[in-house]
């Protein structure tokens, strides 16, 4: 059982400084049958430019991931805690009782292409936290990298919901399983080049992404070099 995301059917947000593509319904985009899928609630693909960004706002019982590939994105919060998440790095704010935080693009030339991603944590009130994770292309090469789970596995960030995050990168030709027991889900999320989903036969273009669950024997195959995120749901 599975379901193809395309990137063409997401909602759309635009302002001079921010160009955002939303998967699931989240401002004033809604479609009820795009409110979430499993834990997975916000899937927004945004693409800020130079100097633009999103001034102090609230979260709350939320935990926020963000992966960036392109560019820079500043981050400070009212934990106290100041960043810059760059292609290479990746963050994970647990909002819980709440928080306040303003992300910006900090350059003055080049613009910014990050997934902005949330979870709804598996239990509400707990206390804020934060964490980034650094990984090398070496890390990811034609394999999966854990990024997060709720163990903090191999070095990984800790995220309050049954759920695992993978990173991963294929050169054109090659090959990846994508283990799923029975009673998993998973959802892949192509970043960038094109990837086949075996034995299904979905072809996934950048910004696509493809959910699954009951499919045995899964495999990713590059027919470009490419980027991709995998979430795995228990």
């Amino acid at each position: 059982m599975h379901t193809f995301w395309p990137a063409d059917q997401r909602g759309h947000f635009q302002l001079d400084w921010l160009d955002s593509h939303h998967t699931f319904s989240f401002g004033e985009f809604y479609d009820p049958a795009k409110i979430s899928w499993r834990h997975l609630r916000v899937l927004n693909d945004d693409r800020i430019g130079a100097g633009g960004g999103f001034p102090p706002h609230p979260h709350r019982d939320m935990e926020i991931f963000s992966y960036v590939n392109e560019g820079a994105l500043a981050h400070k919060d009212s934990m106290g805690n100041t960043a810059q998440v760059t292609p290479g790095r990746v963050q994970l704010m647990s909002a819980g009782t709440g928080v306040k935080h303003s992300e910006f693009n900090p350059s003055k030339t080049a613009s910014t292409h990050l997934l902005q991603i949330w979870f709804m944590p598996q239990k509400a009130g707990l206390a804020p936290n934060y964490q980034e994770l650094d990984f090398t292309e070496t890390d990811r090469a034609n394999r999966l990298k854990l990024l997060a789970d709720p163990q903090g596995s191999d070095g990984a960030m800790i995220i309050r919901q049954q759920v695992r995050i993978y990173t991963g990168t294929l050169e054109k030709g090659k090959s990846l399983p994508l283990a799923l027991t029975a009673k998993q889900g998973g959802w892949l999320q192509l970043v960038n080049g094109g990837v086949t989903l075996e034995p299904l036969g979905v072809k996934l273009s950048p910004g696509d992404a493809c959910s699954c669950e009951d499919e045995p024997g899964l495999k990713a195959s590059a027919t470009a070099p490419s980027e991709f995120l995998w979430f795995v749901f228990d």
